[in-house]
């Protein structure tokens, strides 16, 4: 599953040029020629499993308020694409499902974070991968993320030949043995508190390093020189315009 595993990964699709999480940012990273995207989960009242990074609606949406406060059909009622600029003005928040069909129309990998609201990790989890697993072909890439060890013991346990990523920001003291314990693939970590002996230290377990959120081309060459695998960027196109061959070479 990671051995199409790109240097650079679409972050909520190509946010620095469309509203996040929508569809049409998914659509714009592929066409900057990202390979993957990553997009971010969460339930709605009803639960089902829609884009979206915050716990909140404000900021990227016209609604307010909590999440989990609404309904899918109340959800979509809100423009998700008029805060970022007026050419987006009648975007949605999607579905899941709807996710799904146009990544695989686009013929790209996806690295599916599970980013649940407080105290809904578990469910949040097994929503996301049962409607997933039947709509995901077998030979596409698929990585499953989450900074929550609940919702990788769900994936490990639902769809365990599936890889999963372990999202560090601030790592607790035991995250080698949480890694070890979730088999987790791939250790995904915050690009800006790193260092060469924090990643030769992630790297000494074995697992491909992911770094996120990185938008600065020297920035990426030094943690590709460190020996991180990939990072996840808001403007693919650009970035890998500035790394020029290096971009192009899969981790």
């Amino acid at each position: 599953m990671l051995s199409t595993l790109p240097r650079l990964i679409g972050h909520r699709g190509a946010k620095e040029s469309a509203p996040e999480n929508t569809l049409a940012s998914i659509r714009e990273a592929a066409r900057q020629g990202a390979r993957w995207v990553e997009v971010d989960v969460m339930l709605t009242r009803d639960q089902r499993p829609v884009l979206i990074h915050d716990d909140t609606l404000d900021r990227t949406t016209t609604g307010t308020g909590a999440v989990p406060l609404l309904d899918l059909a109340e959800l979509q009622q809100l423009d998700a694409g008029r805060w970022f600029d007026a050419a987006f003005v009648g975007e949605r928040v999607p579905t899941l499902e709807a996710a799904v069909d146009l990544i695989r129309e686009l013929g790209l990998g996806l690295n599916l974070e599970i980013k649940p609201y407080p105290g809904q990790e578990e469910i949040t989890a097994e929503v996301a991968l049962n409607i997933l697993r039947p709509l995901w072909p077998s030979d596409r890439p698929l990585l499953l993320s989450s900074f929550e060890v609940p919702c990788l013991e769900v994936a490990q346990r639902l769809w365990p030949e599936i890889p999963r990523g372990y999202l560090l920001w601030d790592p607790p003291a035991d995250w080698a043995a949480i890694a070890d314990r979730i088999g987790a693939a791939t250790l995904n970590v915050d690009q800006s508190r790193q260092t060469a002996d924090s990643i030769a230290e992630y790297r000494a377990t074995g697992r491909p390093v992911l770094s996120y959120t990185v938008n600065d081309a020297g920035r990426a060459r030094t943690l590709f020189g460190w020996g991180v695998s990939a990072v996840f960027t808001d403007a693919p196109g650009r970035l890998a315009r500035e790394l020029g061959p290096l971009a192009g070479s899969d981790a």
